[in-house]
């Protein structure tokens, strides 16, 4: 170990010695170029990393597209935000209007537009796990506004969110390593509202079934002689019974925004608080030898003393100097603390009957989370060839406090469940102490060149990765290291992007990915595993991409053919131990369309095809068989309707289809494929002068009971027919 450090501190100063090169190189070729200067095209991706626009002859790439319901393009890592047109990759980016539109109470009703991602829970808890590309993205590992380890673990209100952005593929290169050790097929950047030039007040009430009443409440001003400043504040409480029998969630969110837009400085700050509180909540289902019908959609198999709270603070400074005309730099540091307390009952059924057993499995979770990154982003000319280099630096250092308390099992039945009174422990944990570390540092760099005028772009990079990470034994008192392991890798990217004219682009890429090894799960079922809370090495994936883009202004589709490869694992029953036992291969093409294609008609949706097969498998006998919880197929079509000749009415509706999954490795368990219906509608008006716009919207229409996702080996059941209505008003 101590014989290899001498090496990796000569990588690293050879590092720092090529970025202070590129740099010094940068400006050499900008002084050389200086009397052309005035000659350049203006480019429509001319912009800083946090969005904000340095010149005023471009229009910002996360601006809304035509209808409204996604941006043109978002966040790409460290390359800042893009044009989707003008990179090798694929997003889509959500609008907080969408999100006020759908009445969206979680992540997952704005992903569930998404042809390419489906949402199941976590392991036995309220966690929203998010599948993109055949492969899982914990809520641990979203990103906010760039940076990991922000945001509440388990579930985030989507009252506080300007955007949420959908990366497909792995993007390790463009945001670090994950420090959860998910994202191999996609990611999901949450952006921050900022005050807008026009000033905000809008006050919201909306009502749930069955019984759930909420309050929203969002402000926005900008203050200055050249509307400099800015802050915004969002607010949501909502509190009530759900339409799943005996369920009560309660939020209580705040986001305050402050923004502050100089000639050269650009600062960012944004502080949140979330506490959500869930009491007999419906969780997951465990399952054996065999795979139930799911109950009836508003069945709850839990029990009602059941439940969970979640408290979390947040909050991230960031601040962009323009040092020349052509080089920014950049600084950002956020911290978080999250508090749990769950007392979590999933049942693990027996046979087709429903009889199943469960038991009370109490965890008490506390994480504190430091974050932050800096670099340069510099945009110069070499000849006819434009060159963008970006050089940046990220670190992470995340603790995580787990203690466990279980009972014994008793009966029950899914379809006619047994309520029965809290039962006691076998053991007494104690509070929780220090269990696991994770800390990460990377530098990246990389270039984008630009050739025919910048039809083709070439971007060219790699990103130096350090992972750290520890665990602990699980005492009362802190227990010694069981694991630890520190690994450098090096994660390269090559992107190529051409511009065919202004509608056509085509893209190709190559990404090198690395992640956190798994941690073996304390619980399979009611059994505790052999090897609970052990630390695998990580994981490396690579990734290959083509693609083609079509923007006709009103209306956009992407169409992309894809291959992943990722180490997987899973619970070997025999020994009750959690296994990494080969290698998940999803071959994939996705297709998605957005936009207003004739006025009043919006659309949004696609298609996605999966082939997520298991290579190099333990003495191969499950070679060839599908991953578990993936489909084949999904699809979404989702359309808007502005009735003409009315005061402002639309109807809206959306059909979602996803394939068969299957539960196990072997193949031998699966859950049928399944299509839901959301329809809605929305009135625009006046009350005494106050702009006021009134929103129905029906989820599942037709009330299907369906397991909705394997994720995991178990199962998630798909939400009941759900009323939401409301009214805000725009003073």
């Amino acid at each position: 170990m101590h014989t290899a450090l001498p090496a990796r501190r000569r990588l690293t100063l050879s590092i720092r010695a090529a970025v202070l090169g590129t740099l010094l190189i940068a400006g050499a070729a900008h002084a050389a170029d200086e009397t052309d200067d005035t000659q350049r095209k203006p480019q429509d991706n001319a912009t800083t990393l946090s969005g904000v626009q340095v010149r005023a002859d471009v229009v910002a790439p996360t601006a809304a597209y035509a209808g409204g319901q996604v941006a043109q393009g978002g966040r790409f890592g460290v390359l800042g935000n893009q044009d989707m047109m003008n990179v090798p990759f694929a997003m889509t980016s959500y609008t907080d209007k969408l999100i006020r539109d759908q009445q969206a109470h979680t992540l997952g009703d704005v992903v569930a537009n998404d042809p390419a991602v489906r949402t199941g829970f976590g392991y036995g808890n309220y966690s929203q796990t998010f599948v993109i590309r055949g492969f899982q993205l914990y809520s641990d590992d979203i990103g906010f506004d760039g940076l990991y380890g922000l945001l509440p673990r388990q579930l985030l209100a989507p009252e506080l969110v300007s955007r949420v952005e959908v990366f497909k593929g792995a993007s390790a290169f463009l945001n670090g390593v994950s420090p959860g050790g998910s994202g191999i097929g996609g990611s999901i950047n949450i952006a921050p509202k900022r005050a807008t030039v026009d000033p905000i007040t809008r006050v919201g009430v909306d009502y749930g079934s069955d019984g759930q009443i909420g309050a929203t409440a969002d402000i926005g001003r900008r203050f200055g002689t050249n509307n400099e400043f800015g802050v915004r504040v969002n607010a949501v409480s909502r509190n009530g019974g759900t339409a799943i029998d005996g369920e009560n969630h309660r939020v209580n969110a705040l986001a305050i925004g402050f923004d502050y837009t100089g000639d050269r400085l650009r600062v960012t700050t944004d502080l949140g608080y979330q506490k959500q509180t869930i009491n007999g909540g419906r969780s997951t289902v465990f399952v054996g030898s065999v795979v139930p019908k799911a109950p009836s959609a508003k069945t709850n198999y839990a029990q009602s003393w059941s439940g969970s709270q979640l408290e979390d603070t947040f909050g991230v400074v960031r601040a962009e100097y323009d040092i020349t005309d052509w080089l920014t730099g950049y600084v950002a540091a956020g911290a978080h603390h999250g508090n749990e307390f769950g007392d979590y009952v999933s049942p693990t059924v027996s046979d087709a009957a429903g009889n199943a057993t469960e038991s009370r499995f109490t965890v008490p979770y506390v994480a504190n989370t430091a974050t932050g990154e800096a670099g340069f982003n510099a945009k110069f000319n070499t000849g006819d060839v434009t060159h963008r280099v970006t050089v940046g630096f990220s670190a992470l250092n995340t603790r995580k406090k787990v203690a466990y308390e279980y009972s014994g099992t008793f009966a029950t039945n899914i379809y006619d469940p047994i309520d029965v009174s809290r039962p006691e422990y076998i053991g007494d944990s104690g509070a929780p102490d220090i269990t696991g570390r994770t800390i990460t540092r990377s530098l990246s760099v990389s270039d984008t060149l630009g050739f025919m005028d910048d039809k083709l772009q070439v971007t060219a990079g790699v990103r130096r990765q350090k992972m750290h990470v520890i665990g602990y034994d699980y005492t009362n008192q802190g227990g010694a290291k069981n694991a630890e392991y520190e690994q450098y890798t090096n994660s390269p990217i090559f992107g190529v992007n051409y511009r065919i004219n202004e509608q056509f682009s085509v893209y190709a890429n190559h990404i090198e990915a690395l992640t956190q090894g798994d941690t073996a799960p304390i619980k399979f079922g009611n059994t505790v595993l052999t090897n609970a809370g052990k630390v695998f090495s990580p994981f490396k994936s690579k990734q290959n991409e083509v693609g083609v883009k079509w923007d006709a202004g009103a209306f956009g589709s992407t169409f992309g053919l894809y291959q992943i490869k990722q180490p997987s694992g899973y619970v070997d029953t025999t020994t009750n131990t959690y296994v990494i036992a080969g290698e998940q291969r999803n071959r994939g093409a996705e297709w998605s369309f957005f936009g207003e294609p004739t006025q009043g008609v919006r659309v949004l949706g696609g298609a996605n095809y999966i082939q997520p097969e298991l290579t190099k498998t333990d003495g191969g006998t499950n070679n060839g068989n599908d991953a578990i919880g993936v489909p084949r197929f999904q699809a979404n079509l989702g359309a808007e309707w502005d009735i003409p000749n009315t005061p402002d009415i639309t109807l809206s509706a959306r059909a979602v289809r996803t394939g068969k999954q299957y539960v196990n490795v072997t193949n031998t368990l699966d859950i049928p494929a399944w299509t839901t219906f959301d329809v809605g509608a929305r009135a625009s008006s006046t009350l005494d002068g106050v702009p006021v716009t009134f929103r129905l919207t029906v989820q599942n229409i037709t009330n299907k009971g369906y397991w909705a996702s394997a994720t995991g080996g178990y199962l998630t059941q798909g939400t009941p027919r759900t009323f939401l209505v409301s009214a805000s008003f725009d003073f």
